[in-house]
């Protein structure tokens, strides 16, 4: 099982690599959060994240997110609400939008394969442009098996975004990459992103380092 799912990882992202630095932008992502768990089935959680464009050298997004998951419907389901505040460079100068979210996580087994489909609904309140709504679903699936003592987990994902102002997909990014184990209460992440995203008729490709630190209590 281990050899057939990097196998199929390994033919999945070669055409990533493959296309790296041909077209659009390559960016390094950093994403550091904290959860509390308040009982069994609540959870507060805060992540910020920070974003470098023009081949990783200039810093041009951050976000602050807080956000409280119920699990207590189902163990297969996580609801959370959230509120993302962000603050983006555009066109030289620094612009905020404000977003609350909703979001409901599926997760199921197969095989022993973890699979995770998370569902999310937005509402983008931006300053100098306009306010819309805007789905995005991302389906991850991850290896049944972990390896050495960091207990990494290679896994793959697909993101889509649908706007409903253009009523239309104008986004998806494929995600490749593992978590590992770092501390008890401290899981790390690393994966490569690729981007495609539609703008004046026109798509562009981004390709992302990613990093994540989760730190849990």
């Amino acid at each position: 099982m281990q050899r057939v799912f990097v196998l199929g990882l390994i033919i999945l992202t070669v055409p990533v690599c493959a296309w790296t630095f041909d077209d659009g932008d390559f960016q390094y992502w950093n994403n550091e959060s904290v959860s509390k768990k308040i009982n069994d089935n609540w959870k507060l959680s805060f992540n910020q994240e920070f974003r470098w464009g023009d081949n990783a050298s200039n810093p041009y997004y951050r976000h602050s997110d807080l956000g409280i998951t119920y699990s207590g419907l189902a163990k297969w389901l996580d609801l959370t609400l959230s509120y993302r505040h962000i603050t983006e460079e555009r066109s030289g100068s620094w612009k905020v939008e404000n977003q609350p979210n909703l979001n409901a996580d599926v997760k199921w087994k197969l095989w022993d394969v973890a699979f995770g489909n998370k569902l999310r609904l937005e509402y983008r309140n931006r300053e100098d442009a306009d306010n819309f709504w805007r789905y995005r679903n991302k389906l991850t699936i991850k290896a049944p098996f972990k390896l050495t003592k960091l207990e990494i987990q290679p896994y793959i994902a697909d993101e889509i975004f649908y706007d409903f102002d253009v009523e239309t997909l104008n986004k998806n990014r494929l995600f490749a990459g593992f978590s590992l184990k770092i501390l008890k209460n401290l899981d790390g992440e690393i994966y490569h992103l690729w981007e495609s995203s539609e703008k004046s008729d026109q798509w562009n490709d981004t390709h992302v380092l990613g990093t994540k630190l989760k730190f849990s209590f």
